[in-house]
């Protein structure tokens, strides 16, 4: 597994958020990704929820942030707070239920109105093991997200297909956005005056760069 690092010893950290209807299967990607666990019994979200994991991008270590709310109207009054400082999203349908899909434009308007405009943005078709359920095209989801300019992946929090690959795609292209803004403001992104964050997103926020080790002084 190579060697230990400290739960603070990291070199960026990305809030992610995972954003779609209630019963899509948001909080078992979430334990799925970061914990991989699944549960059948899961009840509903309730108010915010998040986990975080660390992964490796170009030799630098990658915390995610990612957060999971609940996809009921009633909890929507969080909506700004839990969008702040967002530099990625996951943004899930239920391949067996057409209507989630229908949905996801009104997600992807809520997701844009509330975040900066580089965000990356993955479209999820979960519970890809329902196969003989399916409602809803890998086509039509593709053509959808070519169009929005986002990526896709079906995956299944069950089976354990993609559930990596989705949330592994959005953290590096996030990390490849940052790098890339601090080569064009003339700064070497490996070298980072300690504290120093830098902002992804013009709205004040979590996810910031970090030298490794800075706060374990």
């Amino acid at each position: 597994m190579g060697t230990y690092r400290a739960d603070d010893d990291y070199d960026y950290l990305f809030k992610v958020v995972l954003i779609g209807d209630s019963g899509v299967g948001k909080s078992n990607l979430l334990t799925r990704f970061s914990r991989n666990e699944f549960s059948l019994e899961s009840k509903s979200t309730i108010g915010v929820e998040f986990a975080t994991r660390c992964i490796s991008v170009d030799d630098k270590v990658v915390k995610a942030q990612i957060w999971d709310t609940a996809g009921q109207e009633r909890y929507r009054a969080i909506t700004s707070a839990y969008y702040r400082g967002a530099v990625g999203a996951l943004l899930v349908y239920d391949i067996t239920r057409h209507i989630t899909f229908e949905n996801i434009e009104r997600w992807l308007k809520e997701l844009r109105d509330h975040t900066d405009s580089n965000i990356a943005i993955m479209l999820v078709g979960n519970k890809a093991d329902l196969r003989h359920l399916r409602a809803v095209s890998a086509e039509d989801a593709s053509a959808f997200a070519e169009r929005e300019n986002t990526f896709f992946m079906e995956t299944s929090a069950l089976e354990s297909l993609n559930v990596e690959n989705a949330f592994t795609e959005v953290l590096t292209r996030i990390y490849r956005i940052v790098s890339k803004k601090a080569l064009d403001a003339g700064d070497d992104p490996t070298v980072i005056p300690k504290g120093q964050t830098i902002n992804v997103g013009s709205r004040d926020d979590v996810s910031a760069v970090k030298k490794s080790g800075c706060c374990s002084s």
